[in-house]
């Protein structure tokens, strides 16, 4: 067996419900109200977990991998809003640096800069980020698509011929519903594609505890979409496979 410890972080049970059933030899443990599932996935050793919505959520689930599963690394997968136009529902978003978006302690720090750290963007390692995109391409470009999720479900969702792209992820304790704060946001960060809930949060904790991570987001719903989604059925239908399929890809 690889001597390698593999944490896989979902915000919510459907984004990583298919990720569980990869595990083979598994069992349960319960902290701090949440389960991890440790396993193999071929050969490696994987902790599977949810981690709830925010920042916090998110920060509080990494930091028992890293304590107390001793993971080496940490990958964290679901569902993103784009705020990049020219993304569309089924891309995919590997993180290339994180940053908090609603982190703001003017005018004692500039905006968006984390207080003591002195940094404003996490940073995926290069490595992390090649493994990603050659996983990630590999399921995007070989047939594997229809194959895992099923034309029915693709067509139901007008996912044609999606996307992989690597860039800035956002994330922050809010929900961008509203078209006027995607357009503010993107004002100010212009080179942000995606917001969500988690990523940055668990980018910090990981780079305070020198663990390697990696943020793969589905888009779920596009900058300017006038149409709404059922989102969760985009969850179990699309999100959860596309992230079951994807890890599977890297963990080799």
């Amino acid at each position: 067996m690889n001597d390698r410890i593999v944490g896989i972080m979902g915000a919510m049970p459907e984004e990583i419900d298919a990720v569980v059933t990869l595990l083979s030899a598994t069992k349960q443990s319960s902290h701090a109200g949440r389960i991890y599932y440790e396993g193999y996935i071929n050969q490696i050793k994987t902790v599977v977990v949810v981690s709830g919505w925010g920042k916090v959520a998110a920060a509080a689930t990494v930091s028992t991998l890293i304590h107390k599963f001793n993971i080496h690394e940490l990958i964290f997968t679901g569902v993103a809003g784009a705020i990049k136009h020219g993304l569309k529902i089924g891309d995919i978003v590997i993180g290339s640096r994180l940053l908090q978006h609603d982190m703001d302690a003017r005018p004692f720090i500039p905006q968006y800069e984390i207080p003591l750290l002195k940094k404003t963007y996490f940073e995926c390692a290069e490595q992390q980020l090649s493994v990603a995109r050659i996983a990630v391409n590999d399921f995007l470009q070989h047939g594997n698509l229809q194959s895992t999720v099923g034309d029915s479900a693709l067509q139901q969702f007008s996912i044609d011929t999606p996307r992989a792209y690597t860039g800035d992820i956002a994330s922050g304790d809010q929900f961008f519903a509203d078209e006027t704060k995607k357009q503010q946001l993107l004002h100010n960060l212009p080179t942000v594609l995606c917001v969500e809930m988690e990523g940055a949060a668990v980018a910090q904790v990981c780079f305070e505890n020198q663990v390697p991570f990696t943020v793969i987001r589905t888009i779920s719903d596009a900058a300017g979409e006038g149409s709404h989604i059922d989102f969760a059925a985009f969850i179990e239908k699309i999100a959860g496979k596309y992230s079951a399929a994807i890890i599977k890809n890297i963990l080799l």
